[in-house]
């Protein structure tokens, strides 16, 4: 289930959802950034000081990070229609019918991590093999699961290795566009 959860808790941060409080203590979640503010209106060249260069708006950390959110939530919707899948009902479809679809966007998805991120465990190893946690590991870097007794180091048995972003290449983003579309609507004449 850890892909899972990872899945939820990634989604519910992204769009400002709160995680459940056993998985907050890991990982604080941070407060859900605010829309950039919008830029005031230039002076004409004729009213700027010349030795003044122009200056842009600065923009905060946090909607930095949000409108990258959202760029990957449009390439994912783009590249695997991931949001459709989501949003869509599978309640009366089929097994095989959700499975096809499943491989598509499956195959999306990955076409999009492997373009734009590279990632690598955190934690190298089989999963089901015996590991030790040493003492002052990062508890942002491995989640204990059942009753940890004592203090570290810890003997345990590995269920998923975590990931890790190494790099990321997310495409340059354009001014003036609005991040909150994910997807045009389409209309056929």
């Amino acid at each position: 289930m850890h892909p899972w959860l990872a899945f939820i808790c990634f989604w519910k941060i992204l769009f400002g959802k709160k995680v459940p409080a056993e998985l907050a203590i890991a990982a604080p979640v941070p407060a859900p950034a605010l829309p950039p503010a919008k830029p005031a209106a230039e002076k004409p060249a004729a009213e700027r000081p010349a030795d003044k260069p122009i200056e842009k708006p600065k923009v905060s950390a946090g909607a930095q990070h949000r409108e990258g959110a959202l760029a990957l939530l449009a390439i994912l919707q783009r590249e695997a229609r991931f949001v459709d899948f989501v949003r869509d009902s599978v309640d009366g479809a089929s097994d095989a019918d959700i499975g096809a679809v499943a491989r598509e966007i499956h195959r999306g998805c990955s076409k999009v991590i492997d373009q734009y991120l590279k990632l690598e465990p955190v934690m190298p190893g089989d999963e089901g093999a015996a590991v030790t946690i040493p003492k002052g590991f990062d508890p942002a870097e491995v989640r204990l699961s059942g009753e940890a007794k004592g203090d570290a180091p810890y003997r345990g048995t590995l269920r998923h290795h975590g990931w890790r972003v190494v790099d990321a290449k997310l495409p340059a983003l354009a001014e003036g566009v609005d991040r909150t579309v994910i997807a045009p609507a389409e209309v056929e004449l």
